[in-house]
């Protein structure tokens, strides 16, 4: 049978042991959350430079795009003054036709 100073030291070897091991999950939990920082902040960065990559590279596409509706549009401009330069009076027929279907609509 455990005698009463057999039973304290025990008590006083688990309380200590029990101490020991609260310190220990404190220092790895504080390991963690440094831990777990630097992997957010590398993960923000690594999205941030993916985002910028990205914009960057819509950016590029669009112009592209935009270069080439203006390129588009210039031709267009030169074709429509080419047959209204060889035929003056069908332009203009075609111009007061649609003038005048405007002027409709916009009575409605």
């Amino acid at each position: 049978m455990p005698t009463a100073a057999g039973k304290a030291a025990n008590e006083a070897r688990t309380n200590s042991d029990i101490e020991a091991d609260i310190a220990q999950l404190k220092a790895d939990i504080d390991q963690l959350t440094k831990l777990l920082a630097k992997t957010g902040e590398h993960g923000y960065g690594a999205a941030r430079r993916a985002a910028a990559e990205s914009v960057e590279q819509l950016r590029t596409q669009g112009e592209a795009a935009f270069d080439s509706l203006r390129s588009n549009a210039r031709d267009i401009e030169a074709q429509m003054i080419a047959h209204m330069r060889e035929k003056p009076v069908t332009s203009l027929a075609i111009a007061a036709g649609v003038g005048f279907l405007f002027a409709l609509l916009a009575r409605r």
